[in-house]
């Protein structure tokens, strides 16, 4: 079974991540400003303690944080997030792009710098493109039918903006 499969699995504990959120939540991890232990992401990563999970998930899972911090680290960055497809071909990365902010959401103050950088804040807007209120209305406001082209666009771009964010950190988190 793969680690996606057993993540949607009645074997699965209940706030676990599925794959495009935790892939995201993963990018988040790597790219924070802040240090987050291997424990506390995994344990908000899989809804639970790692010990308490087969090993194999929570081997997957470690390769692919790896995965994703050599991807970053190398030069010139390659990065292929996991998204939603549907029916029709569109992209849909809003699972993914939650799962990014679940990730700043465990280190919010560390994370202002980049947000209030005059620069740089830009950075997230691809990223924010996706997230949307309890009533579904879009948080930056854009409207309804410029919504389909504003997300395809920004789903494209995302690659290139976790990429950007990660270099942004470069000189605050270099050992």
């Amino acid at each position: 079974m793969k680690a996606g499969t057993a993540l949607m699995s009645d074997d699965s504990p209940e706030d676990c991540m599925m794959l495009s959120d935790l892939d995201g939540f993963l990018h988040g991890v790597v790219c924070s400003p802040a240090p987050i232990s291997r424990e506390e992401w995994l344990r908000k990563a899989l809804g639970d303690a790692p010990d308490n999970l087969p090993k194999w998930v929570v081997e997957t899972v470690d390769h692919l944080h790896g995965s994703i911090a050599k991807d970053l680290a190398s030069s010139p960055s390659e990065l292929s997030p996991i998204f939603w497809e549907s029916a029709d071909g569109h992209v849909i990365a809003m699972d993914w792009c939650e799962g990014f902010m679940e990730a700043v959401s465990l280190r919010p103050r560390d994370w202002l710098k980049l947000t209030a950088s005059r620069e740089h804040g830009h950075l997230m807007t691809p990223i924010i493109v996706h997230l949307f209120d309890d009533s579904g209305q879009s948080l930056l406001g854009i409207p309804e039918d410029e919504l389909p082209k504003a997300l395809d666009e920004a789903a494209k771009a995302i690659p290139t903006t976790v990429v950007g964010v990660h270099e942004f950190w470069k000189p605050w988190t270099a050992p």
